[in-house]
């Protein structure tokens, strides 16, 4: 892994927000949204990040486009750190990374048709001089993604959901960025529609070197896509590593967990449940000392309440866990 090249990296990545009581007034306490992550993504790769509601994945996600600005740390691309950089720098950036929302039912504007929402990064950067030449592009673009050219002038409604998603792909394409936040992406769509949208945008990283960043829950569809895993527990990175070395030997409890709760198609196996978590669902709010799995882990043991584990390197792999080996 050290041989290929980083494309972005975060050190010590860290988002707290604020409470406050009903007069606006802030509190002591704070939220530890995500907490202290280190991790690299590399140059034509798909790296996703799971783990349950809540643990922090898509506020990490949209900390790496500066939608949500972080309370600490380091968000390095190409090697610049963006976190410095001012408005008018960003906007350079922006060419460079692009996202793709969850919902294709809010993410489009019912109020334009599709030749201005798949443009509008195309007038906003000032592309094309010419109205043809920006229409030619768009045209491409919604070729590349599977709509047809002559649907241009349709709005949003007048699409499936599978269709609308594919209009923000087109759009998030628009500029030629090098790196794509695709935010639980297929998520809010039909399972039939889910494995076409995922055969396209791995199409699309083939033909363009494109690296995402895959934002989900869903565990069937991160095995499908992925080339490295990033497990998320309370703010915090657990495990980190290759797709298969992950599905077929998790280090982490909690990576552990969480594989023995997606359902079967095996017939043989059947739906045999895995071991159900018991204990105290930790808070974000007042987060446990040590590891914070601790009080969900079966296998915990005093140390793990005392010190907090680190995320060590296994090979190609990183497990945040005491007592995680090979």
């Amino acid at each position: 892994m050290s041989e290929r090249e980083i494309l972005l990296e975060t050190r010590n990545l860290t988002k707290e927000y604020q409470l406050k009581n009903n007069f606006g007034v802030r509190k002591r306490q704070a939220v530890h949204a995500v907490s202290d992550v280190s991790l690299e993504i590399y140059k034509g790769e798909t790296l996703s990040l799971v783990g349950e509601s809540g643990c922090g994945k898509s506020t990490l996600g949209r900390m790496m486009m500066r939608l949500i600005e972080p309370t600490g740390g380091e968000i390095l691309f190409e090697g610049q750190d963006i976190t410095a950089c001012s408005e008018r720098e960003m906007n350079q950036v922006y060419q460079k990374i692009q996202m793709i929302f969850q919902d294709p039912y809010a993410s489009l504007n019912p109020r334009m048709k599709v030749r201005q929402l798949i443009a509008e990064p195309l007038v906003t950067h000032k592309v094309y001089g010419t109205k043809e030449e920006t229409e030619k592009r768009v045209k491409e673009l919604m070729h590349m993604v599977g709509i047809r050219p002559e649907l241009i002038d349709r709005y949003p409604h007048q699409f499936s959901g599978g269709q609308r998603q594919r209009i923000g792909i087109a759009r998030a394409l628009a500029l030629n960025p090098k790196l794509m936040v695709c935010d639980e992406p297929v998520s809010a769509l039909d399972v039939s529609i889910q494995s076409q949208i995922l055969n396209l945008l791995k199409d699309l990283q083939q033909e363009f070197n494109l690296t995402y960043l895959f934002i989900s829950h869903d565990l069937g569809v991160v095995h499908y896509i992925s080339d490295r895993i990033c497990v998320m527990f309370l703010g915090k990175v657990c495990e980190i590593g290759d797709t298969d070395e992950i599905y077929e030997n998790p280090l982490h409890p909690y990576t552990r967990f969480l594989l023995q709760a997606v359902p079967s198609m095996d017939p043989e196996k059947g739906q045999k449940r895995g071991q159900i978590l018991t204990g105290e669902i930790p808070s974000a709010v007042n987060p446990p000392s040590g590891c914070r799995f601790r009080t969900r882990c079966p296998y915990a043991k005093p140390l793990c309440a005392e010190e907090e584990p680190k995320l060590r390197s296994f090979g190609n792999r990183k497990a945040a866990c005491h007592f995680a080996a090979l």
